[in-house]
């Protein structure tokens, strides 16, 4: 169970946080065993709104505190504010030993790679992530139910290929589409006149750098039929279904 400091206020604003204060956590679990949750107390969480996820000069202080009662004790920090966007930003950070880097020996005690490949911010390393502290892979432990619920969340069905887009939207995609590739045409042309001119060394490196028409213009012929395709075939079906 994380522990939620107590704070006076932000270290963000350079204003020192209370570190572990024994008589406060001593009430706490206290409250919590009435509650029925004899958990203890694995570490403590805080918040950097909009800053990102990493440990201050405070927050390593306040976390060697919480060491130094338990050697397994880690860092929780979250960004409510990125969280917003709909990916949740969450770390966990334990602090590295300075007596072991010295030595050469690895702190971290890892048993499998998975999940550790996630790629540090460069405010993270700015504030000493990986010379002073280094990150835990965080998993999320869901039954059953919630898995198919989270699986289902954002799952397209059958009903889906069947919307109708907008008519003056999908018209106006149409014009769009159909002056790119209308230039695409004219530089593919071009590019077509221009090759016999060229040798085969230049041949080999002319499209190097720069843009392809003859692969763009597929591709948005490619997308405007199937976009075309998929609204005649909806509007067939509800002028059938519905009239």
């Amino acid at each position: 169970m994380p522990f939620p400091p107590k704070m006076s206020a932000t270290d963000l604003t350079g204003v020192s946080v209370e570190a572990v204060d024994p008589v406060f956590q001593a009430k706490m679990l206290d409250m919590l065993k009435q509650t029925g949750r004899p958990e203890m107390v694995v570490g403590w969480y805080h918040s950097h709104p909009g800053f990102g996820c990493w440990l201050s000069g405070v927050d390593i202080n306040t976390q060697q505190s919480f060491e130094a009662l338990s050697e397994r004790a880690v860092a929780v920090v979250v960004d409510p504010i990125q969280s917003v966007k709909g990916k949740v930003v969450i770390d966990a950070f334990r602090l590295i030993n300075p007596n072991m880097m010295v030595l050469g020996q690895e702190p971290r005690q890892t048993t499998s790679n998975l999940g550790h490949l996630q790629k540090p911010s460069v405010q993270a390393l700015i504030h000493g992530l990986n010379r002073h502290y280094y990150s835990i892979s965080i998993n999320y432990r869901k039954n059953e139910l919630e898995q198919k619920m989270l699986l289902n969340l954002h799952k397209k069905s059958w009903m889906d290929g069947l919307m109708l887009a907008e008519y003056t939207a999908h018209c106006k995609v149409n014009e769009t589409t159909v002056t790119e590739m209308l230039d695409l045409a004219r530089n593919y042309n071009k590019s077509l006149e221009d090759e016999e001119k060229m040798t085969a060394e230049q041949l080999a490196i002319k499209n190097v750098g720069k843009q392809d028409p003859k692969r763009h213009l597929e591709e948005k012929v490619d997308l405007m039929m199937t976009a075309n395709i998929v609204q005649s075939l909806g509007a067939m079906l509800d002028t059938i279904v519905f009239k």
